[in-house]
């Protein structure tokens, strides 16, 4: 057995060594430079005597970026994405938790990275991605590796904006993706448009189903992401036929209606998307125009190595439903558990906790958050098992099909009713004038506070969605914004809007 991804790239570029890999607006890499050039900059690092050591990538990002992960990993340490638009207190504190010894950079960046407190060691990407290969130094690294080494670690903020380094090994990235790509069936013929920044969990699937069926991935300009008929133009003109996106991308395109523009009907094959609600309303404009593509829901944290829940899109939904995330992916299991740590029955709402091969080894260098949030499984006090509880409410559905209520932490009470704060939301999206909204509760005032990126007041809102939700749901305040504050995930910034509060 294979205990490391970099056995994919082996693979991919001996059966594939002219194959372009990844492509960015600069430059395209093959499969066969892909691994060269990550070898050399493996070489030099186990120069250095680094071995599952974290190493830093501040680069733009790019293929670049891409390039640098699988050198760390082929030397058997673990890489952490630094972006170099990141705030810089927010750099300071990964670094903090990260203690790094080595940060891959380039000679114009490492200027600006010694700003921060670092006093590591640089590796200047342009030099040694053309270094001299030493494949019996990288080999010998590798068959001292095992699949429960780190591969990465990814810093979230989580609700707090505290960065927590989520730690993910091969053996989870091995599993996920053998999912991921049988499937989607995905092969050598699909072409990927990527999204998601490389410090964001979504990027994964991107990434490592490309390395190991010999896809393509396109890395789209971010700027294209504003611009609807453009990016569906880029889609086209590239021949991506699979797109893993947040659902903020997606509703863009629905909102500005770029599909009667561009037509991509004999393109685009697979839309799939995570890391918020996609909106029915929004996935129906997309329905609409692409009636033949296939349609996939997945759901899950950065902890669990980007999604542990699917749902193929299968029937007809009405704009104001809510779309199922569906099943556990093969080889995870997910516990419902109410208040008392039982499996829920019926339609009661309980945790999503998540148990198997997927689940993060826990916070990098933070034992009291691991502590909190991977927990023994209390539905088994026979051997030591670990469940990740993700904080998120569910229910089942009359199929037995898992819906997404809230966060945990978005839950509150109000007028001595138990709300989930998504439901509200879930009401909202269904109305046509609106394409982003969120909900908050001022707990000072006690009120509801609807954020929304349109021009309505709050009577039209609560008499549209008086008859989706009880009287004590409906917003007591609405803050209409010309444009909803997006963090660099793609996802809504919550904290921000806590700030208007």
């Amino acid at each position: 057995m294979k205990a490391n991804v970099t056995y994919w790239l082996d693979q991919t570029a001996q059966r594939l060594p002219d194959k372009t890999a990844f492509a960015d607006e600069r430059k395209a890499v093959t499969f066969g430079e892909l691994r060269t050039q990550a070898m050399a900059i493996a070489t030099q690092i186990l120069a250095k005597g680094l071995f599952k050591k974290p190493v830093v990538v501040y680069l733009e990002k790019g293929v670049d970026v891409l390039v640098s992960f699988m050198g760390a990993a082929y030397s058997c340490n673990f890489y952490s994405p630094i972006d170099i638009d990141m705030p810089a207190s927010r750099v300071n504190k990964i670094l903090e938790v990260l203690q790094p010894s080595l940060v891959i950079t380039t000679a114009e960046l490492s200027e600006a990275f010694r700003q921060y407190a670092y006093e590591g060691e640089y590796l200047l990407f342009e030099e040694v991605s053309c270094a001299a290969v030493d494949e019996e130094a990288v080999e010998a690294a590798r068959c001292r590796g095992i699949d429960t080494d780190l591969l990465y670690v990814l810093f979230t903020s989580g609700s707090t904006g505290v960065p927590k380094g989520v730690t993910i090994n091969h053996r989870a990235v091995i599993d996920y993706i053998d999912w991921v790509t049988e499937t989607f069936e995905i092969t050598e013929k699909d072409s990927f448009g990527n999204q998601a920044p490389f410090y964001f969990d979504n990027s994964i699937l991107d990434i490592y189903s490309t390395i190991k069926s010999g896809a393509t991935t396109y890395i789209i300009p971010k700027n294209l992401f504003a611009q609807p008929v453009p990016l569906l133009e880029y889609l086209q003109e590239k021949k991506i036929n699979t797109i893993f996106w947040v659902p903020s991308a997606l509703i863009v395109v629905a909102k500005l209606k770029a599909f009667r523009n561009v037509d991509l009907s004999g393109t685009l094959q697979r839309v799939l998307f995570c890391g918020e609600v996609m909106p029915n309303k929004q996935l129906n404009t997309w329905r609409k125009f692409l009636p033949d593509v296939l349609y996939a829901n997945l759901y899950g944290p950065t902890e669990i190595t980007d999604a542990c829940t699917y749902y193929i899109v299968d029937r007809e939904f009405a704009d104001e439903e809510p779309l199922p995330i569906g099943r556990p992916m093969a080889n995870t299991d997910i516990l419902v558990l109410n208040d008392k740590n039982e499996p829920v029955t019926g339609d009661e709402i309980g945790e999503l906790c998540v148990r198997g091969t997927s689940l993060s080894m826990g916070y990098y260098n933070n034992p009291q958050k691991t502590k909190e949030a991977f927990v023994p499984n209390p539905l088994n006090p026979y051997v030591p098992e670990t469940i990740y509880r993700t904080g998120d409410l569910v229910k089942y559905n009359e199929y037995g099909e898992i819906i997404y209520l809230s966060r945990k932490d978005f839950q509150i009470k109000h007028m001595g009713h138990r709300i989930e704060l998504g439901e509200i939301e879930t009401a909202v999206s269904s109305l046509e004038e609106i394409a982003l909204c969120c909900c908050l509760y001022d707990e000072k005032r006690q009120k509801i506070v609807l954020f929304i990126e349109a021009q309505l007041d709050k009577a039209y809102i609560n008499e549209r969605i008086s008859g989706l939700v009880p009287e004590y749901m409906l917003p007591g305040k609405v803050i209409a914004l010309p444009k909803m504050p997006i963090n660099a995930n793609g996802k809504i910034d919550r904290v921000k809007l806590k700030e208007l509060l």
